[in-house]
C-alpha cells in the first residue's frame, strides 16, 4: 500500500485553516485537516476533486 505524501497550497497562510491533499494515490485524491493529520480523511475520485479546484477557481463558491 502507497502511503500517501501530504501537502498544503502553495497560497496557505498557515493561519489554521488549511487542508492537505495527497496527490500520490493512484485513483483518489485524500484530503485532509491539516491540524488534526491522525484524524479522519476524505476520499474523492480525481475528477470530482478536478471540479472541485475548477470550481473554486471560477470563484463558484464565494469568498470568506
Amino acid at each position: 500500500m502507497t502511503e500517501p505524501t501530504w501537502f498544503k497550497s502553495s497560497y496557505s497562510d498557515n493561519g489554521g485553516a488549511c487542508v492537505e491533499v495527497a496527490a500520490n494515490i493512484p485513483g483518489v485524491v485524500p484530503v485532509r485537516d491539516s491540524k488534526d493529520p491522525h484524524g479522519p480523511t476524505l476520499a474523492f475520485t480525481p475528477d470530482s476533486f478536478a471540479a472541485f479546484v475548477a470550481g473554486i477557481q471560477a470563484g463558484e463558491f464565494g469568498t470568506v
